[in-house]
């Protein structure tokens, strides 16, 4: 028995060494006690030396959560190596860059020996006025002269200059006073005949009466169709409901149209009383002045005199003329 008992000691040990490497079920078993004890540094559970133990563990985690814990630990441990890694790069890359750009301004600054250098020139303020690039200042006007002869072949170079006036005397005076629109109109054609027709227009004249206009409501082909259609090509508005032709002088200066007995522009509307040179001896008829001749006489155009829709013309003499009524604006 005292010669058994060490055998059986050593055998135990070993027995336990080798189920430390084997895979066995169960957390009460002999081998989780075992395992369990080894994870927690009992060696001498184990009968094994510490240093021993404590290598084998390193190696060969006996548990699942141990074999976590390790992983976890070498990923930490490769985590902080990479990171330590990149930042000695990013730093040695800083410290190359700055070496070079100390180095690029220590060349500047000091040349080496025997390198080209440049010299700073004073440059001197000149007081005539011009501006140039060059050291001889040259009027402005002969600097264009000579852009000009210096241009490229086939270019097209122009030079202005500032010579002229400014004069507001009498210089800039207005040869025709009366040649500036001055009405008030708000139609041009009437405007322009108002600043004619100043002078004879009568008191409290406006330009910008009622018209009565709305679009041609006359009979086709009858005289006072024509008179409202050659109106409105001339650019003059017309009554649209003047009524018979015998009433156009009344309508329109019921309105504020200018009506007396003198033809004054082409345009005007001329007015027959009934049975006047032909007219209709109920209706009367209306016409439009195409001109006005320096002695007075006149022209006119018509419709339905020879046929309704048939425009025709007629002349007048000075001393029948003012026998008849005119409507002018």
């Amino acid at each position: 028995m005292r010669h058994a008992a060490p055998k059986a000691h050593k055998a135990a040990g070993a027995k336990s060494l080798t189920n430390l490497f084997t895979t066995h079920h169960g957390s009460h078993s002999p081998q989780a006690v075992y395992a369990e004890k080894a994870a927690a540094g009992n060696a001498e559970a184990l009968g094994i030396d510490e240093d021993l133990a404590a290598k084998l563990n390193e190696v060969a985690p006996l548990t699942r959560r141990s074999i976590r814990e390790s992983a976890k630990a070498a990923q930490r441990r490769n985590t902080v190596l990479t990171s330590a890694s990149l930042a000695a790069l990013v730093g040695t890359a800083a410290t190359s860059m700055a070496f070079m750009k100390s180095q690029d301004d220590t060349t500047t600054m000091f040349p080496a020996a025997g390198a080209e250098t440049t010299q700073t020139m004073n440059i001197t303020r000149v007081n005539d006025g011009a501006a140039s690039r060059s050291d001889t200042r040259e009027a402005l006007t002969d600097g264009l002269q000579g852009a000009q002869n210096q241009g490229a072949v086939g270019a097209t170079t122009t030079s202005t200059t500032n010579e002229g006036g400014w004069d507001l005397g009498d210089s800039n005076a207005i040869a025709d006073v009366n040649a500036l629109t001055k009405a008030k109109a708000n139609n041009s054609k009437v405007a322009e005949r108002v600043d004619k027709d100043e002078a004879n227009l009568p008191d409290g004249f406006n330009p910008n009466h009622p018209t009565g206009d709305t679009g041609n409501q006359y009979p086709w082909g009858q005289c006072t169709w024509w008179s409202y259609e050659r109106r409105h090509q001339l650019g003059l508005n017309t009554g649209s409901f003047f009524g018979d032709a015998r009433s156009w002088g009344a309508s329109a200066q019921a309105l504020g149209y200018w009506v007396d007995n003198t033809p004054r522009a082409v345009g005007d509307v001329l007015v027959f009383a009934p049975g006047q040179e032909g007219a209709d001896g109920y209706y009367g008829h209306v016409a439009i002045v195409e001109a006005i001749n320096p002695d007075g006489s006149i022209k006119i155009s018509e419709s339905n005199v020879q046929g309704a829709g048939v425009i025709s013309e007629r002349e007048f003499s000075a001393d029948k003329v003012s026998g008849f009524t005119f409507v002018h604006y």
